[in-house]
């Protein structure tokens, strides 16, 4: 402490020595009584050793409450300096960014890890079904195709996922066909409607801005809960016009409780737990697609009779 106290003030006591030479230096050449530039050297010395001893206790107080005090503490602290408040403020400022960046990083690696662990899930029916399909002989080829398309879909919300965390800038603006997109989708996912007996309709159009490929990866996700959560021999209905598009099924519907917190990261709500299919990141990622894509989603739903999704440009 001493030694750090000593490097603060140095500039302080190499003045005073170099007071001391000048003085000795002039009463050198002018033969000047030595015994007097003592006494004051002594009484000078006498003052720097007063000043000093003030000083390194205000030192002390300020290294001290610099390292112990809390953010709350600091308008109660009279020992720290000006500058030594706007050192800690902005030290302050830079640790907690690190902290935010630091838990943004944890969470988004949880996020990571969460969705491979459920990838891995959702992948182990598909293969134990095609598994038995193969130890048994007996391939039925519309039920293996449906398992593959398990497969195909889960994959490509796990690369997506991925795709997404890294690059969320990566879009490439277009003027396409909305139901072009629509019936692209449908056609991949043909197998798993046939599976539920599950009749489709598109009416409408809508000639829009926007990104293909990540506008289509939103409809799909939208349209994949809608099969997943219809009812056999359901039915669903996309209803496009020049400035919206709607996804209406009449499935097991929503929970109303749960509405609120549907676009939440990793949320899965009752019927997610229920039906165990859902790992809650591909609402969280259609959230945000859309929003960068200046587009936003309203959903409305009643348990039991169906659930209404609308996606609309920002207002």
């Amino acid at each position: 402490m001493i030694r750090a106290f000593l490097k603060e003030y140095r500039f302080w006591y190499s003045q005073y020595l170099l007071l001391i030479a000048g003085n000795t230096l002039v009463f050198y050449l002018f033969h000047l009584p030595m015994y007097d530039l003592v006494v004051a050297s002594m009484v000078t010395l006498s003052i720097l050793v007063l000043f000093s001893m003030g000083k390194y206790g205000q030192f002390k107080a300020r290294i001290e409450a610099i390292e112990l005090l809390q953010p709350e503490q600091q308008a109660t602290t009279t020992s720290l300096f000006p500058l030594d408040l706007a050192y800690r403020s902005r030290f302050e400022q830079q640790f907690a960014k690190m902290r935010k960046n630091l838990e943004e990083s944890t969470e988004s690696q949880s996020n990571i890890e969460a969705m491979i662990k459920m990838w891995v899930h959702q992948m182990k029916l598909p293969i134990a079904a095609l598994s038995l399909m193969e130890q048994s002989r007996e391939i039925d080829q519309q039920e293996f195709h449906y398992q593959l398309a398990k497969m195909d879909n889960a994959l490509n919300q796990l690369l997506n996922f991925l795709k997404f965390k890294q690059h969320h800038d990566d879009f490439r603006f277009e003027q396409f066909y909305v139901s072009s997109l629509v019936k692209a989708l449908l056609k991949e996912m043909r197998y798993t409607c046939i599976q539920k007996n599950i009749a489709v309709s598109i009416e409408g159009d809508w000639y829009i801005t926007s990104d293909r490929k990540w506008l289509q990866f939103a409809l799909g996700q939208l349209l994949d809960n809608a099969i997943k959560y219809s009812k056999q021999n359901g039915s669903i209905k996309v209803s496009i016009d020049s400035c919206s598009i709607k996804i209406s099924d009449k499935g097991i519907g929503i929970l109303k409780e749960d509405l609120p917190r549907l676009f939440e990261d990793g949320f899965t709500g009752f019927n997610g737990h229920e039906h165990q299919k859902a790992s809650g990141l591909g609402l969280y990622m259609t959230k945000h697609i859309l929003n960068q894509l200046e587009l936003r989603i309203i959903v409305d739903s009643i348990p039991d009779q169906g659930t209404v999704v609308t996606i609309l440009p920002n207002p």
